[in-house]
């Protein structure tokens, strides 16, 4: 079955543009289906990239591009300590090598190939464990990591050090990374050595890196949610499919 819309606006506006408003698909997936010839207006296939929709016309994707987009690869895994979420220097392992059948939770049809582009959406570090999403979606990806996502993400921290009310203040609000001033992030004590950040941005080591600021060290840091997504009681180093309705609620939830 096709997928079509038909566009409302004022004004005309760039078709890759309006779809990946639409939520259908990101802007880059748009302007390979038209690339692909799999999408029209109004019955004509549009064929430039730059084409601009007019108010009332209707855009339709063919039923083979909407076949690509829906079945766009998502994963979730508990990735382990000791392993990369992409790009590993020599020596290191990906997480990606951990999507085999033996650590597969649930059921799977398709398991990702040399040709399956999966890239993580929100990074942890090699020290770090818990929560992550590999995914192909550029809808996904913009919900969780675009420049507009204020998205929660929820991590566990064992830390050294002594946790004072002035630490405290300053993890909530008060420091700079890199230049440039942290937005507000809420911390709580939840045990004599344990911290919860909730935070709304993934600056590079970033809760490493405040706690650093404050005097304390962290020795075990894991992520339990991504917006309403949780990692629940998957064993680490398995992994399951993204369903459509966590999909749908990651997407919703910005």
């Amino acid at each position: 079955m096709n997928w079509s819309k038909t566009y409302e606006g004022t004004g005309p506006t760039r078709v890759n543009k309006w779809m990946g408003q639409t939520g259908v698909c990101s802007r880059r997936e748009a302007e390979a289906l038209i690339e692909a010839g799999l999408v029209s207006i109004d019955g004509l296939e549009v064929a430039d990239v730059g084409r601009k929709i007019q108010p009332g016309q209707t855009l339709t994707i063919a039923e083979a591009g909407k076949t690509q987009l829906d079945n766009r690869f998502s994963i979730v895994i508990h990735k382990p300590k000791g392993v990369v979420s992409a790009h590993p220097a020599p020596g290191q392992v990906p997480a990606i090598r951990l999507l085999t059948p033996e650590n597969l939770v649930g059921a799977c049809d398709i398991f990702p190939d040399e040709e399956t582009s999966l890239a993580p959406v929100g990074r942890l570090d090699m020290d770090s464990r818990g929560l992550l999403i590999l995914s192909e979606d550029g809808v996904l990806a913009k919900a969780l990591i675009g420049p507009q996502s204020e998205l929660e993400k929820e991590y566990l921290v064992a830390i050294e050090g002594i946790i004072t009310n002035w630490a405290l203040e300053k993890l909530r609000f008060g420091l700079m990374l890199d230049g440039r001033q942290l937005k507000p992030a809420q911390v709580e004590v939840i045990g004599r050595y344990r911290l919860r950040f909730i935070l709304q941005e993934g600056r590079n080591r970033q809760i490493r890196r405040m706690c650093e600021a404050v005097g304390l060290y962290v020795v075990d840091l894991v992520r339990i949610r991504i917006g309403s997504l949780m990692l629940g009681d998957l064993p680490e180093g398995k992994w399951r499919l993204l369903s459509a309705s966590e999909r749908q609620a990651l997407i919703g939830d910005v």
